[in-house]
């Protein structure tokens, strides 16, 4: 049976601690931020997108939902963000590769973030599959190759549903 991707899901393959730290790498209006603030109870979400509209949009249903645990961030990630290293237990990077001009970049700041033993989740369009963008996809193949040089052990492989695939990194 197909499904679609389900970020409870997804996020179920971590083992999450109630007090971790986070950052949704963008994040857009909150559709993976929203369901990890509200498994780390006690954490911090970091929600980084290069638009303010969606973090807005992100910020008022924190609101609504009565989430109090997420800073929305804006910035374009290729060039950095202005969090201090080693900050985060977990980078998430959900389908935002395809849009990057620079992946290594992004990879290289998610590394840069994460704290000893960090896990890296990311998820992306498989290759052929009617939805999502038709150019520009980034294959998990495409993912391994661009992590191998960068401190980042593989993990876990999965699919997210009938049209992602998943990989968890740890930092190496």
């Amino acid at each position: 049976m197909e499904s679609f991707l389900n970020p409870e899901q997804v996020l179920e393959k971590l083992r999450l601690r109630d007090n971790m730290t986070a950052v949704d790498f963008g994040s857009g209006s909150g559709s993976w931020a929203l369901p990890l603030a509200k498994k780390l109870k006690e954490g911090k979400i970091y929600a980084v997108d290069i638009l303010e509209d969606p973090l807005s949009a992100l910020r008022g249903k924190a609101a609504l939902e009565k989430v109090t645990n997420i800073e929305t961030i804006q910035v374009d990630l290729e060039k950095g963000l202005e969090l201090p290293g080693e900050c985060c237990d977990l980078v998430l990077i959900n389908n935002l590769l395809f849009q990057a001009k620079n992946k290594k970049a992004i990879l290289k700041e998610a590394r840069r973030l994460l704290k000893k033993r960090g896990k890296v989740l990311m998820v992306g369009w498989l290759p052929k599959v009617a939805l999502g963008p038709v150019n520009g996809r980034v294959s998990a193949e495409r993912v391994k190759s661009l992590t191998k040089d960068l401190g980042l052990e593989l993990k876990k492989e999965f699919e997210a549903g009938s049209y992602h695939w998943g990989l968890i990194f740890k930092k190496a």
